[in-house]
């Protein structure tokens, strides 16, 4: 049992003492001014103990709702609202051997993982003892957060980010239809390949609901009046909770910038390593930053607080970050079921039984359900044309050992050599990411990491018959990932672009053809290449940089535009014949650019290269490379005359556009207006008691093609999508790394630390990283002792 003993540890800061059964030894949380938890540990047993408590200190509703979700355990808490996402979830949970996946992460994983859950089960003891301390979402909701086994860390795979299942339906779906210069309307390839098309499949039959379950399982969990009431006959209705347009958005702008400076362009002389992940803004934020201290490994940065260790940050010796790379890990397989039988598949010559699970699932207010599950031998059916002879299965590296998200980081976190660290990140499965390394020797590098399957006859762009003829080879083998050590150019980096080298032989060793269009990744070698040696502020300037690359390859196009009679046309003209490209929050310029390239030019571009309707919202968001190659290059379907016609339609209707918005002067306009970051929560405005839990507006500048990526709803131009937590470390003098993580640090909507860093992170502004103990205790506001008690 856990007791709170008063008085505060300290006279003069703001604490308890609580006695904890699981402790080894005595241990502490110090929390700085920005709400940055130090935890302090004699062992690292009690290290992991004290994370995992601390977590749920912090953010026991976001975690609770994390495992709840990916166990699809929803439904005994919300509802028969819930039932459908609980089964497409289950669908893609690892169902392997225990050991071999714990195995794959380090030697002691599993030890780590039972000692964090402890932590939380501690934590969680604690609320049921003191029930004030419970968070107001369970309160609203009349829940209650529940107890973890060191399983459920490692076996839910559905919040990770692979690829390209979604594409490749979409691509067969217009390739159907019309050709590829269609479709690349929607994703460019690179290299440019002409995709696959399977023998024997008619890719005219597949359409977008054969996706349901996997948009389901990988969705939040949202939260209505409605889904709460459900009753339990309509549970097949809340399966489309995700709208496919919100889906595909989210895909695309799911991305990160890092790079490591080398010393020789520092002016330090030092290494500097930076990193700022784009994932969907949300409050509480994503990630969350911890400092991990015991005797032997002693580390600061961010990850996501229901894995324990960190992905992002440095260990006192190296620091280390990571971005999306585009290895392609997923298929989407299409079967022929066998007559009267709709459990077996052909493979081969013969027919294949498919495993079928019953699993059961408690629903609040109702008798358990049991619902039937289906598996090929590439992975779980989420569709099926029981008419037609037909079911649908999606292979993913989730089914794997070892392809828990971020999980391998606790083997590369503790490295503090390359050489360590190549070993460490051969065990990383998903994501797939882009690593670079930095470390107090000087060293800098970059590589991919995670599993990247070989397909030896075909390309993965299209769906394939599950028959046995499309089969991957193995994975690549980490030994055979490139790297990048010391370049002489001084610097590396990666912003989800293509970045493999030159000479890569894509189709001997296959990674994928879908990428992030490369903006941001231009004008951060841009940025990195040009002037003096540089510093950390130029480092926070460049994650906080709102040039757009679109805009100054647009603008080229229309200032050459003659000028005409048309008043409106010279006035927007005139605006942007001045404007330095960048979309500042202030700038009118900016704001003119995006709703002319956001309402008009999109729009009426895609009407005028897709004839056919249908397809143009199959196409969204559009690929701005795609859109620009256009537009740089007439051809027969939209020769330059035509396409100067309609740049200057759009042009003179953004100007009017924005007439209507912001008023007729242009003086009094700006993106910061339009353009406005906010985190929302999910049970926002749902009861009395979650009436205030969003975080916003803030006018904020950039795009989703700016480093500093805000990239924005269309309909409204809300930012719900860019970088959350921030962080710029400079290798070696710790206490000089900055770091922000928006809305806050905290999950409990009744801390001071919940959204007070949300105004610094839409100024740009950063906080410190610190990781020395006088420097931390320096800023320490409060200090939570922690004190063993013996079963």
């Amino acid at each position: 049992m856990n007791d709170t003993v008063a008085p505060p540890a300290s006279p003069t800061l703001p604490g308890e003492t609580i006695r904890l059964r699981g402790l080894q030894a005595p241990a502490s949380i110090h929390v700085d001014r920005w709400g940055i938890p130090h935890l302090r540990a004699e062992n690292e047993a009690d290290l992991f103990f004290l994370q995992g408590f601390n977590a749920a200190r912090d953010r026991l509703w976001q975690i609770d709702l994390w495992r709840k979700r990916g166990l699809g355990l929803l439904a005994a808490d919300f509802g028969p609202g819930f039932l459908a996402q609980d089964r497409a979830s289950r669908l893609f949970l690892y169902r392997g051997d225990m050991e071999a996946e714990f195995s794959a992460y380090a030697p002691d994983a599993r030890q780590i993982c039972e000692a964090f859950v402890a932590g939380i089960n501690a934590f969680v003891d604690l609320v049921e003892a003191e029930p004030a301390r419970l968070p107001a979402e369970f309160r609203a909701l009349g829940t209650r957060p529940s107890r973890w086994a060191a399983e459920d860390v490692v076996r839910i795979r559905s919040h990770s980010l692979t690829r390209n299942a979604l594409s490749e339906v979409l691509r067969a779906i217009v390739l159907s239809k019309a050709d590829l210069a269609t479709d690349l309307l929607r994703k460019h390839l690179e290299p440019m390949v002409e995709p696959v098309r399977p023998e024997g499949l008619d890719l005219s039959t597949l359409g977008t609901e054969v996706l349901t379950q996997f948009k389901l399982a990988t969705a939040a969990v949202t939260f209505s009046a409605e889904r709460l009431a459900a009753p339990l006959d309509d549970w097949r209705r809340w399966t489309a909770v995700t709208d496919l347009g919100d889906v595909v958005m989210g895909a695309e702008m799911e991305g990160s910038n890092n790079w490591a400076i080398h010393g020789s362009r520092s002016e330090s002389g030092r290494p500097i390593l930076a990193s700022d992940p784009h994932r969907a803004h949300a409050a509480p934020s994503l990630r969350y930053i911890v400092h991990l201290d015991s005797p032997g490994f002693n580390a600061i940065g961010a990850g996501e607080p229901a894995v324990p260790g960190i992905s992002i940050g440095h260990n006192g010796t190296s620091a280390f970050a990571l971005t999306i790379h585009g290895a392609d890990q997923e298929d989407v397989y299409v079967y022929e079921t066998a007559e009267g039988d709709r459990n077996s598949y052909r493979h081969g010559d013969a027919f294949s039984d498919m495993d079928v699970v019953r699993d059961n699932f408690a629903v609040k207010g109702h008798p358990d359900q049991t619902l039937m599950l289906r598996f090929t031998q590439h992975g779980p059916v989420i569709a099926e044309d029981v008419a037609n002879r037909r079911a649908v299965a999606i292979r993913t590296v989730w089914s794997m050992p070892g392809s828990a998200p971020y999980l391998a980081s606790l083997a590369s976190m503790r490295a503090t050599t390359l050489e360590e660290f190549r070993t460490a990140i051969r065990r990383w499965g998903t994501p797939s990411v882009n690593k670079v390394y930095a470390d107090t020797s000087g060293t800098i590098a970059w590589t991919p990491a995670g599993f990247a399957p070989q397909r030896p006859n075909w390309d993965g762009l299209l769906p394939v018959p599950g028959d046995g003829r499309y089969e991957w080879s193995g994975l690549l083998d980490p030994a055979e990932h490139p790297w990048r050590v010391d370049p002489l150019e001084g610097f590396v980096h990666s912003a989800n672009e293509q970045n493999l080298p030159a000479d890569w032989n894509h189709a001997e060793k296959t990674y994928g053809y879908e990428w992030v269009e490369a903006s941001r990744a231009t004008r951060i070698r841009e940025s990195l290449t040009r002037g003096p040696l540089l510093t950390l502020a130029d480092c926070t300037a460049l994650q906080t940089d709102v040039l757009s690359i679109p805009a100054r390859r647009l603008c080229a196009l229309l200032l050459t535009l003659p000028r005409g009679s048309a008043p409106e046309l010279w006035a927007a003209q005139t605006l942007l014949e001045d404007w330095d490209f960048r979309l500042a929050a202030d700038s009118a310029a900016a704001g003119l650019f995006e709703v002319f390239l956001t309402k008009h030019l999109k729009p009426r571009l895609l009407a005028a290269l897709v004839p056919d309707a249908t397809l143009r919202p199959l196409l969204l968001p559009q690929d701005m490379e795609s859109l620009l190659l256009v537009l740089e290059n007439p051809d027969a379907r939209l020769p330059a005359a035509a396409r100067d016609a309609l740049l200057a339609d759009c042009l003179m209707a953004a100007f009017h556009d924005c007439e209507s918005r912001m008023g007729s002067c242009p003086s009094g306009w700006s993106w910061g207006k339009l353009h406005h970051g906010y985190f929302a929560h999910a049970l926002q405005g749902l009861t009395a008691e979650t009436a205030t839990l969003d975080v916003g507006p803030f006018p904020v500048g950039g795009s989703a093609q700016t480093p500093m990526h805000t990239g924005y709803r269309p309909g409204d131009f809300r930012c719900t999508f860019g970088a959350s937590v921030r962080l710029v470390m400079d290798v070696g003098e710790w206490d000089n790394s900055l770091c922000i993580n928006a809305p806050g640090q905290s999950g409990d909507p009744a801390s001071p630390h919940y959204a007070d860093l949300a105004p610094h992170w839409a100024q740009g502004e950063y906080v410190p990283l610190l990781y020395s103990r006088e420097a931390v205790d320096r800023m320490e506001m409060q200090r939570i002792a922690l004190v063993p008690v013996a079963d």
